[in-house]
């Protein structure tokens, strides 16, 4: 591990356990600990929780900790994923050293340990259906049965067993089961699987296996097969423990790896499941997995977060055994916390009032000292800040109508510009719309450094940058993404997101210091907040700056600040201001809607167009579609339209839907649907002909592969090409014939009472008609060819 020591925690219930396990020797005085991701995602700030945890652990303990990858599923899992969590792990501070590993790598001896099962009488081959397990599992308040095929012999179970790692059955023919107890009132230990079928490619083996082992089977045996002690994982999994400790003893010797729960991270304002934080991915939600405004740890990163203050925040919320919530405000506390002491002071101007100072010499510059840090952070340095006649204030700086207790900037009053001159504002300048656009003041010569001298009293400070001197930016300020403390609740997470969640300031100005800084480099924006350049778009020349946090909660009522008071932030902060906000200039508002999410723009082209909102309204209330299906239908008259004449050739509207959402707008793209080579009736057809069993839904995307390539009729295309689906019994009898008599002894044993064979001679026939033929109908004929 890369860092020497980890903010101290007290003694947790897992710390008493290893504590105690080390007393007794029940480890073998070893410390063995394990994060094990599934590489399917990007990881959050509850997997960060996991790592300070896990790795701290083995800190603490003089132990070691693995990286374990259980890429066990491999439609989900992605080399990508891989290298971005041994990214985000090493940011944090961890090094796994040479200890990382695949449950991948054990797939062989995964499979001998399921053989030894068998031969154990403890695993047997299932060939029930997916629905029919569910319906045998039975429900917690009744037993479930057992599969009429749990009794099948040792040999029987070894030889179906070979033969699915063969590949000679389709997926979902067969399964492995554990052999425990269908009455258990754990409903995990009613005969769980062990494996299933599964034809897919997997990111690091390739095609070599058709069968995967299920994560409840090769996660335990994979912590025994590496030496792992102490197995931490979050609550849900409690009842798998029961699996965990089965697998483990029965397959094993003491010592042996125990696994043991405590509470996952619940965030307020947030969601921690990577199936959400994909669906916001792959719906355009958000900007990608490193977007600032989402809780992974890319996110987290790129907004300018520090690994320091998040090993921090894990630290204070602690591990305990029951679920609860954690305020996003203790995470901000420990953000803004770490970057008092880290992050410089600089004066940037969000929203630019011009300010003239009218008895200030022309062509005058002066250069003014001003620190980087206040008196109470232990750290020096300071810049020039050039001061010139012409200047640029915060536009919420000054009021022309000032309400009570406003101290800044107004007609006839003062206010301090920091490390420089008290001004006062002698003229307002307006626009032919009324707007100001210029402030004319005066400045007080004698009063350099703020002082008076004549003993009057100034109560604002604001801050400033010279108009000739400053450097123009970008700046995004970010908020929370969801406007609720639990998104979760209700029908729809991404229904509470916050429209707030970003603006971008297009036309903001900064002081010259910062020229010439890296990207990633951390500031305070006086009186603003926390601000990073941002790592992938921030250049020379083109300076961004992402907000990382406010000054102090803007969220909670009369907050108090957790910030040293170097200068009055805002007097009158508990209290509403009542100043008019001004109107954005076209390029800020250009630039805002370039990041509107695709939510925001389809409601506001319903806004528009009341057509949309009645079709909403229908889609939604008539046909029975989803709120989510609608919402994307009815985002542009034109996608609105090609549902409808999709609709009109096959009157399905949830499949006809799914087929829109999902397959036609991902070609798309950000293109309109009318670049398409076929229109919606095509779509309809297609759709028409995989509902009728005229072809499989393979087939089927092989026909709309064609149709985005040449357009096409979807009929003309099937019947060109030869893919209808074989449904015509004499057509495949002698595909059956040849199969059972080049099987002779397969056919020999599934009469003699072996059924479990009818999977491998379906599977055959499926492959020798190239997919084409009807499965139900060569299950059938099969049956009745073997008696």
């Amino acid at each position: 591990m890369e860092i020497s020591n980890l903010p101290s925690v007290g003694k947790d219930f897992i710390r008493t356990i290893i504590e105690e396990d080390l007393r007794t020797g029940k480890t073998g005085n070893r410390v063995v600990t394990r994060f094990p991701p599934e590489p399917n995602g990007y990881l959050h700030i509850g997997h960060a929780k996991s790592i300070c945890l896990n790795f701290g652990l083995a800190l603490d303990y003089g132990g070691v900790c693995h990286l374990r990858f259980d890429d066990t599923n491999p439609t989900t899992e992605d080399i990508e994923y891989v290298e971005s969590i041994q990214r985000d792990i090493r940011w944090l501070g961890f090094d796994w050293q040479h200890r990382l590993f695949f449950a991948s790598d054990y797939f062989d001896q995964l499979y001998e340990l399921a053989v030894q099962l068998i031969k154990d009488g403890k695993a047997y081959v299932d060939s029930l259906s997916e629905e029919e397990i569910r319906e045998y599992r039975g429900t917690v308040m009744e037993p479930g049965k057992e599969s009429p095929y749990r009794n099948r012999s040792v040999e029987e179970n070894l030889e179906l067993f070979d033969s699915m790692r063969a590949g000679e059955f389709p997926d979902g023919a067969h399964v492995l089961r554990a052999k425990i107890d269908m009455s258990a009132r754990n409903m995990k230990l009613r005969d769980p699987l062990l494996f299933r079928i599964r034809h897919a490619h997997h990111y690091r083996t390739g095609d070599q296996w058709p069968i995967y082992p299920m994560y409840d089977f090769a996660h335990p045996l994979s912590d025994a097969i590496e030496g792992i002690t102490h197995s931490i994982c979050t609550l849900e999994f409690e009842n798998n423990r029961d699996i965990y400790d089965w697998l483990v003893d029965n397959l094993f010797p003491a010592p042996r790896p125990h696994q043991y729960e405590f509470a996952r991270l619940n965030l307020d304002y947030t969601v921690m499941s990577k199936r959400k934080l994909l669906a916001m991915v792959e719906g355009g939600y958000v900007n990608g997995w490193d977007d600032p405004r989402m809780p992974t740890i890319a996110g987290l990163r790129r907004r300018g977060v520090t690994p320091e203050a998040i090993r921090d925040f894990c630290a204070k919320i602690g591990v305990a055994k029951t679920n609860s919530r954690v305020e996003i405000g203790l995470l901000e506390h420990c953000i803004r916390d770490d970057l008092n002491t880290q992050a410089p002071r600089v004066m940037c101007v969000l929203r630019p009032l011009k300010v003239v100072l009218t008895n200030y010499p022309e062509n005058q510059v002066e250069e003014l000292d001003a620190a980087y840090y206040p008196y109470d952070v232990p750290k020096e340095g300071s810049r020039p800040v050039p001061f010139a006649r012409e200047l640029y204030i915060e536009r919420d700086d000054f009021a022309e109508q000032p309400p009570k207790g406003f101290f800044r900037l107004a007609p006839g009053r003062e206010v301090r510009l920091r490390y420089a001159y008290i001004i006062k504002c002698e003229t307002v300048i307006k626009d032919a719309n009324g707007e100001i656009i210029e402030l004319h003041c005066t400045y007080d010569a004698d009063s350099r450094g703020g002082a008076t001298g004549d003993g009057r009293k100034v109560k604002g400070t604001i801050q400033w940058v010279s108009a000739a001197h400053a450097l123009p930016a970008e700046v995004r300020l970010y908020d929370r993404l969801f406007r609720v403390e639990n998104p979760d609740e209700g029908a729809d997470f991404r229904q509470h997101l916050n429209p707030n969640s970003i603006e971008i300031l297009a036309h903001s100005l900064i002081e010259p210091s910062v020229a010439g800084a890296p990207a990633g480099t951390r500031y305070q924006f006086e009186r603003q907040g926390y601000f990073i350049s941002d790592i992938v778009d921030s250049r020379p020349g083109h300076l961004v700056y992402n907000r990382i946090v406010e000054l102090r909660d803007s969220w909670t009522k009369a907050a108090p600040s957790t910030e040293p008071s170097e200068i009055p932030a805002k007097p009158d902060a508990g209290k509403p201001e009542t100043t008019k906000p001004q109107a954005k200039s076209p390029d800020e508002e250009t630039a805002k809607s370039s990041k509107r999410t695709k939510t925001e723009l389809r409601s506001e082209a319903r806004a528009a167009l009341p057509a949309l909102v009645a079709r909403l309204n229908r889609y939604t209330s008539e046909l029975g579609l989803s709120f989510e299906d609608a919402d994307i239908l009815t985002g542009d008259p034109a996608t609105a339209d090609f549902f409808e004449a999709a609709l009109a050739t096959h009157n399905n509207p949830k499949t006809v839907a799914n087929w829109v959402n999902n397959e036609v707008l991902r070609e798309v793209k950000d293109n309109p649907i009318t670049t398409l080579p076929f229109n919606g009736a095509a779509l309809g057809a297609l759709v028409a002909l995989v509902d009728n069993n005229t072809i499989s839904n393979t087939i089927a995307k092989e026909v709309f592969a064609e149709m985005l390539k040449n357009g096409g009729d979807p009929q003309a295309i099937v019947e060109r090409k030869g893919l209808k689906q074989v449904t015509d019994p004499d057509a495949l009898v002698p595909i059956i014939d040849k199969i059972i008599a080049a099987n002779a002894d397969k056919a020999n044993q599934y009469r003699a009472g072996k059924t479990g064979l009818l999977g491998f001679f379906v599977g055959q026939a499926m492959k020798e008609s190239g997919g084409k033929a009807s499965p139900q109908l060569v299950q059938e004929l099969v049956r009745d060819k073997l008696g």
